[in-house]
């Protein structure tokens, strides 16, 4: 039985000699991948990568991640999930050019990241694009988001396995937050993105550009008034300690989009299967997963008073001031996603 993972097929190359190469390439073999199967060969092993950002305690990990590679390991196809947290193989965008570049097999992205390597994808981070976590399963899951995926494969070489919420992002400061009107003058951060930053004009913010990892120390010393970002994101960075409020917006489901790189090719039809099936899973379980965590830390925060909850948010003020910038500032490709997303609504 032969083992590979992508370091080890890297390493292997670089440090054959030039009569081993010869006599490799004149001996044929099946390692380009042809036929419609993939290329694995019957009793190979390979070992895939797969990168992410979240903590191994964050639900994206443990119902994410960790669920993929539990069902690749139970269908017994010699197929083995590897699973890389916390950034470990480097921060969004640098591991987005990785995957595309083949140098990491498999990565946990949000959409915006993955704008920088196929600008209409990012459109799915678009504030209020969808109604609910269910809402963004359905969507990648069916026929409405064919013509994206395949654009994106095209462009990239990188396939979409599936995608699912990692949780709504809310606004946090300290003061509510209820209606467009009550971020006016506040010092909001958003991250670094084209399309993050549409969202913070489309729901009337002014944004304040902070690295994620300097978050924490720019509230606390009032660099930024406030943040968003998906109840686990705020517990993992333990923001309720230097900020008062959380109000419930809900104005982005924050993505997650499970991709592949050009490994795909190299896995035989039967692993390709086993893989896309452990996605399906991961996919139905996470929204859940998510929502039974965010909850459990909301009645902590409400029992503490660590954060007060203001779940009288204006959503509707939010919604509507969102939807009329989209629909005016974007066109082309950008506006076909965004009104393939609105129309698979429920």
């Amino acid at each position: 039985m032969k083992t590979r993972s992508r370091s080890r097929r890297i390493a292997i190359a670089s440090s054959m000699t030039l009569p081993l190469l010869l006599a490799a390439a004149c001996g044929g073999g099946d390692d380009d991948g042809g036929g419609d199967g993939g290329g694995g060969s019957a009793g190979e092993e390979i070992t895939l990568e797969l990168a992410h950002s979240y903590t191994d305690d964050q639900p994206q990990n443990r119902c994410g991640a960790q669920v993929i590679a539990d069902e690749v390991e139970a269908a017994d196809v010699g197929l083995t999930i590897e699973i890389f947290g916390s950034s470990q193989l480097g921060g969004d965008a640098d591991r987005v050019q990785a995957v595309v570049a083949g140098d990491i097999d498999m990565d946990l992205q949000g959409a915006s990241a993955l704008g920088a390597v196929y600008e209409p994808v990012g459109v799915v981070d678009a504030a209020y694009a969808f109604d609910d976590a269910q809402h963004l399963a359905d969507f990648f899951s069916g026929e409405e988001s064919a013509e994206l995926r395949q654009g994106f494969a095209d462009a990239t070489g990188v396939q979409i396995l599936g995608a699912y919420s990692a949780g709504a992002r809310h606004f946090t400061a300290n003061k509510p937050i209820r209606e467009p009107a009550d971020l006016e003058g506040v010092r909001m951060r958003f991250p670094n993105s084209p399309q993050y930053l549409m969202n913070a004009e489309a729901l009337g913010a002014t944004p304040t550009e902070v690295a994620f990892e300097e978050l924490y120390l720019a509230l606390q010393q009032g660099i930024v008034e406030g943040q968003e970002n998906p109840i686990t994101n705020i517990v993992a960075q333990n923001f309720a300690e230097v900020q008062s409020h959380l109000s419930l917006s809900g104005h982005q489901q924050n993505s997650n989009l499970v991709i592949i790189g050009p490994v795909w090719d190299e896995l035989s039809e039967e692993q390709q299967d086993a893989l896309s099936a452990a996605v399906d899973t991961a996919v139905a379980e996470v929204p859940e997963c998510v929502e039974e965590t965010e909850q459990e830390q909301l009645d902590e925060w409400a029992a503490s008073g660590a954060l007060e909850i203001v779940d009288d948010v204006d959503v509707d003020a939010f919604q509507e001031k969102a939807e009329e910038y989209f629909r005016e500032n974007y066109s082309g490709e950008q506006l076909e996603v965004y009104e393939a997303i609105r129309n698979a609504a429920g």
